[in-house]
């Protein structure tokens, strides 16, 4: 299933939520500009390599820097590909814009990069032996999911069900919408728990951890209702 739009227009401009769009668009493109050995150099320094942390005297047998936590920040600013960024950004420009109207601008970016970085320990702990750096904004995007599904439970999404060759669009709740969602990470995650050494492929664990904690941590950053622009003719 892939969301479209929701219901429910924010009252209020959505700037942080296209201020992220625009850094993490920016990041990407600059990203398509190095060779293919800068750019992994790239993801191993600032993504999030579980083993890194995990295991500290293999880091430093490898080269990595001691004692180096910015990754679980910058590596909610990098994509591995087109579809992986245009993915999460058209969530974040569904999702966020309401959630942002809720909180206010700088509690809503506290509240991301918060979501972001219980998103990357999650994952940590559940790949510890993992060497395969993990990037994306994901988990950040998960926890303005989780957020979303308690704060606007009577929205609607808009879906997309591809079936065959013919796309079909349905309207679901946003609460079901984001319950099969947020089930399917977890168990996802759940089968994912059985393999061994460094796998690749999606961090499932730090998208059902990003969603829990927007669940648990939105409340903190609601800001005091905030009454909708007013207009004034102009004559």
């Amino acid at each position: 299933m892939i969301p479209i739009r929701d219901t429910i227009p924010s009252r209020h401009a959505p700037v942080v939520t296209v201020l992220l769009i625009a850094v993490n668009a920016f990041i990407f493109f600059l990203e398509l500009l190095l060779p293919q050995g800068r750019l992994e150099e790239l993801f191993y320094l600032f993504g999030i390599v579980p083993a890194r942390y995990a295991h500290p005297r293999w880091a430093q047998s490898v080269g990595f820097p001691g004692h180096d936590y910015w990754p679980f920040l910058t590596s909610m600013f990098l994509h591995g590909g087109w579809m992986h960024v245009v993915g999460n950004m058209w969530t974040l420009w569904i999702f966020g814009d309401n959630v942002e109207d809720r909180m206010g601008p700088l509690r809503f970016l506290t509240f991301y990069l918060l979501c972001g970085v219980a998103a990357g320990v999650l994952h940590l702990m559940t790949s510890p032996n993992s060497i395969v750096p993990t990037v994306g904004a994901s988990g950040a995007i998960a926890g303005v999911m989780g957020a979303y599904f308690v704060l606007f439970p009577r929205s609607t999404v808009i879906t997309l069900v591809p079936v065959l060759f013919l796309p079909l669009f349905i309207e679901l709740p946003a609460i079901v919408f984001l319950a099969f969602w947020y089930l399917s990470q977890l168990f996802s995650g759940l089968f994912a728990l059985g393999a061994q050494g460094s796998v690749g492929g999606i961090a499932w664990w730090a998208h059902a951890g990003g969603f829990i904690a927007g669940l648990a941590l939105h409340r903190l950053f609601l800001a005091p209702y905030r009454q909708p622009r007013r207009f004034r003719a102009v004559t």
